[in-house]
C-alpha cells in the first residue's frame, strides 16, 4: 500500500541528496499526478506546479486545469499554465511527440525562469510496463528495455516503484480529488492499445506479474549499467580524440563483439545493424553519413567528423595565387595554416615551361603527375597511398597547377619534374612557404 511512509522511502535519495532542492511538479489532474501533488504538499519540500491545457477534450480539459489550479490556490502553491493556442496546434504532425516536446519545453522554461532544480513527474510501474512493451515491439536495445529512468536530465520520477492500483487505492483512502481522462480508454494509439488490451491479459496471468516485472526491470538496469561500463572501457581503448575529429582503431574495434560495435557507433547516429555490416566490409575511402556525423573508412582507422563543423572535402575549388609572371605569390591565410601542418617547402620552376596564372586546387579523380626523383608518372591517389597519408589528411592537401591545369606539385610533398628549373633555365620562379 502506498502511504506517507512508503512515499518517504521512495524519496530516500531526495531526502539525502536533494534536501535543499526546489522542484517543479508536472500535474495533469489525473490520479497519478494528483497523488504526487498531495504527497509533495505534506512533504515539506519547496516546489511549484506546472500544467498544460491542450484543449483537446473541450470542457474536460478546462475542468482538469481548474482542479489543479484550485488546489494550488488553496494551498498557496505557485501555479504555471501553458495554454495551447490553435496556432500552436497547426504545426502538429505526430500528436504524441508534438505534445511531449511542447510540454517539456514549457517545463524546462519554467525551471530556468524560476531557478528551480528538478522536474518531477508521476510515472509509475504500469507506465514502465507499457514503455517496455512498446520498445520491445520496436526492437530496442538494452537501454530501451531497462525501463524509464528514475533520474535523468533533471527529471525525477519517484513513483516508478508503485503500481496504478496502489496509486488508486491511496487516492481513495485519502479522499483525494482527481479527474479521469476518458480518451485513454480509446485504442487510437499504440500505448493505449497496449494499456487496454495486452497489459490486462498479462496481469491476469499471474497476480504477482507486475511485482515480478519490477524486479526484472531492476535486474535489466543493473545489466545495462554493467554493459555501459564495459562499453566505456572499449571506447577508451579504441577511440582517439583529435582536434576536430575522432578516430576508431579498426583492428581493435572489429575484434569486439558486434553488440559492442553497434552500441558505440549508434552514439554517433549509425543506428542500423545493416549499416554496421556495410562499414565492416567497406573499402578504404568509403564514407557513411548520419544526421550529425560523417564516418570515413581509412586504412587503420574509422574517422568520425561532425558534419556541422567546417570540414574541407575534395572539390573543384580553385584559388589563383600567381596571376602572371610579375605578380607576387600569395597563399590565403587558411591555406598557409593547412600547409604548415604538413611542413614547409621550396620549389624552383622554369618560367618558360609553365602557363599562367598559377593556381591551387584539390585532387580530382584520375589526377597524375611526374614526381621529381622518380621515373615515369604516378597517380596522385597512388602517391598518397604509398606515402601512407591518411584519407582525412588527403582531403586537406592542395595541388599546385599551371594555367593548363597541369600539376606542378603536391604541396608540400613532391614537385613535378617536368617543370622544375635546371641549370639551363633562363628565368626561374620560386614557390615556397
Amino acid at each position: 500500500m502506498l502511504n506517507l511512509e512508503t512515499f518517504q522511502h521512495a524519496f530516500h535519495e531526495i531526502f539525502n541528496d536533494y534536501r535543499n532542492a526546489k522542484f517543479l511538479l508536472a500535474v495533469s489532474g489525473g490520479v497519478d499526478s494528483m497523488v504526487l501533488l498531495n504527497l509533495f504538499q505534506v512533504s515539506g519540500f519547496e516546489f511549484q506546479v506546472a500544467h498544460v491545457n491542450y484543449h483537446f477534450r473541450g470542457e474536460d480539459s478546462d475542468l482538469d486545469q481548474k482542479l489543479v489550479e484550485n488546489f494550488c490556490t488553496n494551498h498557496d502553491i505557485q501555479f504555471h499554465l501553458k495554454d495551447i493556442s490553435e496556432q500552436e496546434k497547426s504545426g502538429m504532425k505526430s500528436l504524441q511527440n508534438w505534445a511531449r516536446n511542447l510540454r517539456y519545453d514549457f517545463f524546462f522554461k519554467v525551471l530556468k525562469e524560476e531557478n528551480l532544480d528538478f522536474i518531477v513527474t508521476a510515472h509509475h510501474l504500469n507506465d514502465e510496463l507499457e514503455t517496455f512493451l512498446i520498445n520491445l515491439s520496436r526492437g530496442s536495445g538494452i537501454k530501451g528495455l531497462s525501463g524509464i529512468p528514475k533520474n535523468e536530465n533533471q527529471i525525477l520520477r519517484p513513483l516508478l516503484h508503485f503500481s496504478k492500483t496502489e496509486i488508486y487505492d491511496f487516492a481513495k483512502e485519502n479522499n483525494l480529488e482527481f479527474r479521469e481522462d476518458k480518451s485513454n480508454q480509446k485504442n487510437d494509439y499504440l500505448r493505449n492499445k497496449i494499456r487496454n488490451t495486452i497489459v490486462p491479459e498479462l496481469l491476469g496471468m499471474n497476480e504477482n506479474f507486475l511485482e515480478n516485472f519490477g524486479k526484472s526491470i531492476s535486474y535489466l538496469n543493473q545489466t545495462k549499467d554493467f554493459v555501459q561500463a564495459q562499453i566505456l572501457k572499449i571506447e577508451k581503448e579504441t577511440i582517439c580524440e583529435k582536434d576536430s575529429y575522432l578516430t576508431i582503431n579498426k583492428a581493435l574495434f572489429f575484434k569486439e563483439s558486434e553488440f559492442a560495435q553497434f552500441e558505440i557507433l549508434q552514439k554517433f547516429g549509425f543506428s542500423e545493424a545493416k549499416e554496421l555490416k556495410k562499414i565492416r566490409k567497406a573499402e578504404v575511402g568509403k564514407t557513411f553519413h548520419s544526421i550529425e556525423y560523417e564516418l570515413l573508412v581509412d586504412r587503420e582507422n574509422l574517422v568520425l567528423q561532425k558534419t556541422t563543423d567546417e570540414f574541407i572535402r575534395n572539390d573543384n575549388a580553385e584559388i589563383t595565387i600567381l596571376p602572371n609572371k610579375k605578380s607576387t605569390l600569395i597563399f590565403p591565410e587558411t591555406v598557409r595554416s593547412e600547409i604548415k601542418e604538413s611542413g614547409s617547402f621550396t620549389w624552383k620552376f622554369d618560367e618558360d615551361k609553365m602557363q599562367f596564372p598559377l593556381k591551387i586546387r584539390r585532387k580530382k579523380e584520375g589526377d597524375l603527375f611526374y614526381p621529381i626523383g622518380m621515373i615515369g608518372k604516378k597517380k596522385i591517389s597512388k602517391f598518397f597511398k604509398d606515402e601512407k597519408i591518411p584519407i582525412l589528411a588527403q582531403q586537406k592537401i592542395w595541388l599546385l597547377c599551371d594555367g593548363n591545369d597541369k600539376i606542378l606539385g603536391i604541396i608540400p610533398f613532391r614537385q613535378d619534374r617536368r617543370f622544375a628549373a635546371t641549370k639551363e633555365s633562363k628565368a626561374i620562379i620560386k614557390v615556397k612557404l
